[in-house]
């Protein structure tokens, strides 16, 4: 019996890919700069069985929190498995199971991981069965994980990645190691998926001039990264993800992520800022959930955010060291 077993780490955004160009397969309307958050992982088992279709069910494991797909969701996830068997030329059949372990559908983005580590263990798979000279290339495998989710093409890179229209690509920044710790203000699924998202900020009148605004934030960030002026990348992520979530309260229907804690977290940040003149890099997707970036010379000051709001709120918080993943 085939079987393997991969797993693949959720990323953040910092410049943000919120808007697809219709119909080209997730490419996105403006470039994105995400770090990888290796301690947030997806679990793929994939194994060959005999049948007329693929199947998914939940991974179960108990280090591992259970995915409760809906039938679209699970639909969703084996057509980007069939797309990948039409392109290694496999007919075989499989039971995909999944599981992440973290909360999924709630901002942290378990669809980036989901879809990589999918498309990981599908390479993986499919190269014993038919190998393929490009089948490790991680272009091509960038390339054919965004067509299942966007954002997790960026998910094969770490710890910085660069997603330009068809594939991301590693980016080289001093920055390494980073502390991170994720405020979870909601863990609930979200009402409005991050798919419906894209479409609907289409609808705002800011996202006129949007794609200008996101390559020049991109362009300065990358600057203020390469020279470690933590003060002007703190602005520009913070002022990033602010201009994306105002896309979101502006559009037709309108809509938000953001709740009362999370407006609690982010001007508790503020505060802590204003009072110590540094802090984490500080960022939302498009969920409820507030995340923070500290440098791995910040090791003070992450354990002082980590007990503060871990008074208040449930988080999760990480060191920059790279986990077992086995």
């Amino acid at each position: 019996m085939n079987q393997v077993l991969v797993s693949a780490p959720s990323n953040i955004a910092l410049i943000k890919y919120m808007g697809k160009i219709e119909g080209s397969g997730n490419k996105p309307t403006n470039a994105s700069l995400s770090y990888t958050l290796e301690n947030l992982r997806t679990f793929v088992r994939l194994t060959e069985i005999d049948g007329g279709a693929d199947l998914w069910k939940p991974l179960v494991r108990e280090d591992l929190e259970k995915i409760d797909l809906s039938e679209k969701g699970q639909q969703r996830f084996l057509k980007h498995l069939a797309n990948l068997k039409d392109k290694w030329g496999v007919t075989k059949n499989f039971l995909v199971e999944s599981a992440n372990n973290f909360p999924s559908d709630c901002g942290l983005a378990s669809s980036a991981s989901s879809f990589a580590a999918l498309t990981l263990a599908a390479a993986e798979m499919f190269q014993k069965l038919n190998p393929q000279p490009w089948g490790t290339d991680k272009k091509t495998l960038s390339e054919l994980s965004r067509q299942g989710s966007g954002s997790s093409c960026r998910s094969l890179f770490t710890p910085w990645a660069l997603w330009q229209q068809e594939y991301a690509q590693p980016m080289n920044l001093p920055l390494t190691n980073m502390h991170h710790i994720c405020v979870v203000v909601e863990a609930s699924k979200k009402e409005v998926s991050s798919s419906e998202a894209h479409k609907l900020v289409t609808t705002s009148p800011r996202f006129t001039g949007r794609v200008e605004r996101a390559e020049l934030r991109l362009a300065d960030l990358s600057q203020a990264l390469q020279s470690t002026d933590w003060h002007m990348a703190r602005q520009i992520v913070w002022d990033e993800f602010i201009d994306m979530h105002r896309l979101f309260e502006t559009s037709t229907p309108a809509f938000s992520y953001m709740t009362e804690a999370s407006k609690q977290v982010l001007e508790e940040c503020q505060k802590l800022w204003n009072r110590w003149q540094d802090g984490p890099l500080v960022t939302m997707d498009a969920g409820a959930n507030v995340h923070m970036l500290f440098r791995h010379d910040q090791l003070k000051r992450f354990k002082e955010y980590r007990e503060f709001f871990g008074e208040k709120f449930k988080i999760l918080a990480f060191e920059g060291v790279k986990p077992d993943v086995h």
